[in-house]
């Protein structure tokens, strides 16, 4: 019987399973960046996922006084994590950090020390797909992704503002 299996348990019982393939894994495409106003100063993170050309998530958070570069980590993080959630077997990560870019490619070292342990958390989330590749792209290109990151830390300033403003302080 072609596309079953049989399993044999050891009470000797058989079951019929059947067996799926799939000739298409689930791909999805990750656009991602990350903001600092400040450098270090107020920052946050923005990712877009997309399947098949078609945006099912978008990702934005304000993430507490950090740099640039922790912030890109942290945006990857992030949409990874979120990759996993929705079942992806392999991902496609755009990035316009030409930094980050590098050292996932293992062309620049991590001199950076905050660095060290965010790398080392997006190899093992990584670990979790069958394949991924990983493509630096223009600014211009990255625009929904920025657009999120900038807007979360805007949102949080905002909130900010609006809660000294009303303490009777300012």
């Amino acid at each position: 019987m072609k596309g079953l299996s049989v399993v044999r348990f050891a009470s000797g019982c058989f079951i019929w399973r059947r067996i799926f393939k799939s000739s298409k894994m689930k791909q999805l495409e990750l656009y991602i960046d990350g903001a600092s106003k400040g450098n270090p100063g107020p920052a946050g993170i923005g990712a877009v996922i997309c399947e098949n050309n078609t945006v099912i998530k978008n990702l934005s958070f304000y993430i507490g006084n950090t740099t640039n570069n922790v912030a890109e980590y942290l945006a990857l993080i992030y949409a990874l994590q979120e990759a996993l959630i929705l079942k992806a077997q392999s991902v496609k990560i755009n990035t316009d950090s030409q930094l980050l870019y590098k050292q996932i490619k293992k062309e620049y070292r991590i001199k950076d020390n905050k660095i060290i342990p965010l790398y080392q958390q997006v190899m093992h989330l990584l670990s979790g797909f069958k394949e991924f590749t990983i493509n630096f792209i223009s600014r211009k290109d990255n625009r929904g992704a920025d657009k999120l990151a900038n807007l979360a830390v805007k949102n949080q300033l905002k909130k900010f503002s609006d809660r000294t403003e009303g303490d009777g302080n300012s």
